[in-house]
């Protein structure tokens, strides 16, 4: 009956979109794996690219064993131009670009910068060059909710229009650096559109425990590292400060469960295919509307599970900002798009996830 279901739901979406490719970078990572899924879901096509730097290809494997459909793959740097173009001409058929692929931890990019400017803005330079070239419709930037820095508290919750600060880390700088360069290269007159979204904290896993978080040697982000420490695998859990200016000390952000997210995208990537973007670069805040400190994740996280949580207070981190959540209404409206998953499911199913590594023997 399921299998019934989903076919014909499929077959639906497919004449909607007609069959369209789309380029997923960084698709074997969190975002972009469980964004490949609900793109196969909704009837594309999908070309994933990955230098697998912080990511494995058995993701790909995952990925057919939740849709029934293998999405091509190719390893490839997107700051090696050539190998890039190689891309193109191998599946000339791609009509629009997924770019996640970029180095995302805070901390490393304070103690590392140039690896950070390097990667994240010469992928994206050079997808931006091949992509009239090859008749590349559109591109959803891959954006975070980093540029708004520290927001002033009259622009709590933060809007698209909340002013662009200084940013806290470099990581923080190359998303501000990319929306600039796409924006510039579009008023340019590059016939190409654009659709950035900046987006919060993503979190959780695919409901199936097959695709997950799961980066390679120690998590950057805190979910993961919340669940290996959960299930033994980290010693001690650390909140890095408990005496900002919030009810409990703790930062406060906002937590949207990764499915959320990856449908998103595909509203932004149909927005962009049926032409109905009215500004050729479009902005939007991706995220729940609500805010959620570290310490409350934490006690959720508990009480959802079961699992007792070892950690403790740590001192403040280089580059933490203390509180952002957003104002979700323009994607709400214009894209039609609401994230609809609270956080008790988003933290269950990451906890299953991690529990079904354990049983694979992963970790």
């Amino acid at each position: 009956m399921g299998k019934c279901w989903l076919a014909n739901s499929k077959q639906i979406n497919h004449t909607s979109v007609m069959k369209k490719t789309i380029l997923v970078t960084g698709g074997t990572g969190f975002i972009g794996s469980h964004t490949t899924v609900e793109l196969q879901n909704a009837g594309y096509n999908v070309v994933i690219i990955d230098n697998l730097s912080n990511s494995k290809a058995d993701v790909v494997d995952g990925i057919e064993k939740i849709t029934g459909i293998r999405p091509a793959f190719e390893q490839v740097d997107c700051c090696d131009l050539e190998a890039l173009e190689g891309v193109f001409n191998k599946y000339p058929e791609i009509t629009g670009i997924i770019h996640f692929a970029a180095s995302k931890a805070v901390g490393e990019s304070v103690q590392k910068p140039l690896k950070y400017y390097e990667n994240n803005l010469l992928s994206l330079i050079n997808l931006l060059k091949l992509m009239p070239k090859h008749d590349v419709k559109g591109i959803i930037f891959s954006s975070s909710c980093t540029v708004y820095g520290q927001p002033d508290p009259e622009n709590l919750p933060v809007t698209e229009q909340a002013p662009i600060k200084k940013a806290e880390s470099p990581y923080g700088n190359t998303k501000q650096i990319n929306e600039e360069i796409i924006q510039d290269y579009v008023h340019s007159g590059a016939n190409i559109s654009a659709i950035i979204l900046r987006y919060f904290n993503p979190i959780g896993s695919h409901p199936s425990g097959i695709i997950g978080e799961m980066p390679n040697g120690v998590p950057a982000n805190l979910i993961p590292y919340l669940t290996q420490t959960a299930i033994g695998i980290r010693p001690c859990l650390k909140v890095f400060g408990d005496d900002y200016d919030t009810p409990d000390g703790s930062c406060i952000r906002d937590y949207i469960y990764v499915l959320d997210l990856a449908k998103a995208h595909v509203a932004a990537m149909a927005r962009i295919v049926e032409g109905k973007n009215t500004d050729p670069v479009e902005i939007y805040n991706v995220g729940t509307g609500k805010g959620v400190s570290v310490l409350e994740l934490i006690h959720t996280f508990e009480k959802c599970t079961g699992v007792k949580l070892n950690y403790e207070i740590a001192p403040r981190r280089e580059g933490d900002i203390e509180k952002v959540w957003g104002n979700v209404d323009k994607a709400n409206k214009v894209l039609g798009w609401k994230a609809v998953h609270t956080l008790e499911e988003a933290l269950s199913s990451a906890w299953n996830w991690q529990q079904k590594l354990r049983e694979r023997g992963v970790m």
